[in-house]
């Protein structure tokens, strides 16, 4: 690399994303690389992500192995991984925990979010952005999962306001495209199917969002100081009910099934039989946010990429 190279290189913004090895994580850092950042991603697994490292403008680095989300304060090693930054992006979360007992969402949800942004506050770090979720509310939430995400969605913005931190938390639906665990899960559960698909609560309702336009929210908020404060509902164009969205999976990806709703009680039976099997694919908790509808207030604005222009060009793919 030139010495002028390396000046420009130098003057470029670098934004620290926690989470960034996941699916929307994948897609975000592609954005904001493409936009003239340059990105430092955190992971636990930093050596299986060796792939996505394209350096100078993109590297992925292990996270301190004494990190505790337990711990009151954040270790001087991950405050030196976050100096130089002049944002962090925290997108860790979980949708299941193998205990069921709220501990490891409170760790990884709460914990880690104070830890790490505790220790943005220490590196001189002055915009944060968190992914949070439609319908978290660390009261009134549904499951333990949702409360989780409230809590610390709530911390983060008490946290900001206090400390001089602009923090700005985005709140999706469902989110779908190429590589998502949604619709691509469902259409590998059709083919496995013989004629029939049995569905627990088949009329929850979802928005899903395109990942490239959550990706494109956070970038313009990145770029938008007036987004400091704001917690952002993220919907697609439409609302949909589950079993229309497992037909729509179903059809597309070649395996066509009849959707048969279960009765509520038997839903929570097959709940409590499948968080024992293995990658837990549904579970009470699962049963439990599926109560609260994931769908957006009306007049709020929504994402404009349609599923149906999206998911047939990687739904067939990801079932075959």
């Amino acid at each position: 690399m030139t010495m002028a190279n390396t000046a420009t290189l130098s003057s470029k913004p670098r934004v620290l994303v926690s989470g960034g090895t996941g699916f929307v994580g994948k897609n975000l850092v592609r954005t904001l690389v493409d936009a003239g950042y340059v990105v430092t991603v955190l992971s636990r697994h930093a050596d299986l992500h060796k792939d996505l490292a394209s350096p100078p403008l993109l590297r992925v680095l292990g996270l301190p192995m004494n990190l505790d989300a337990h711990g009151p304060e954040p270790s001087a090693a991950l405050v030196e991984l976050l100096k130089g930054h002049v944002a962090l992006i925290n997108l860790v979360g979980i949708l299941n925990e193998p205990r069921h007992n709220g501990e490891v969402f409170e760790q990884v949800h709460v914990g880690f979010t104070k830890q790490i942004l505790t220790a943005a506050h220490q590196a001189g770090i002055s915009r944060y952005l968190h992914m949070s979720a439609l319908g978290a509310d660390a009261i009134n939430g549904s499951s333990v999962y949702l409360r989780s995400k409230g809590r610390a969605e709530s911390w983060a913005h008490e946290f900001g306001a206090s400390h001089g931190i602009a923090v700005t938390s985005f709140r999706p639906s469902v989110i779908f495209g190429p590589g998502d665990s949604f619709l691509s899960r469902f259409a590998s559960l059709a083919r496995l199917m013989p004629g029939i698909f049995p569905l627990a609560c088949a009329q929850a309702r979802f928005a899903p969002v395109y990942v490239g336009d959550v990706s494109k929210q956070f970038l313009e908020a990145l770029n938008d100081p007036g987004r400091a404060g704001q917690h952002l509902d993220l919907c697609g164009p439409r609302d949909y009910a589950l079993r229309d969205l497992v037909d729509y999976a179903a059809r597309v990806s070649g395996h066509p099934r009849r959707i048969l709703p279960l009765p509520d009680w038997v839903a929570q039976i097959q709940a409590r039989v499948l968080e024992l099997a293995p990658g837990q694919p549904f579970t009470r908790d699962n049963y439990a946010s599926l109560q609260t509808p994931s769908v957006c207030a009306a007049g709020c604005a929504r994402q404009p990429t349609r599923l149906e222009d999206i998911a047939p060009d990687y739904v067939g793919r990801s079932s075959s």
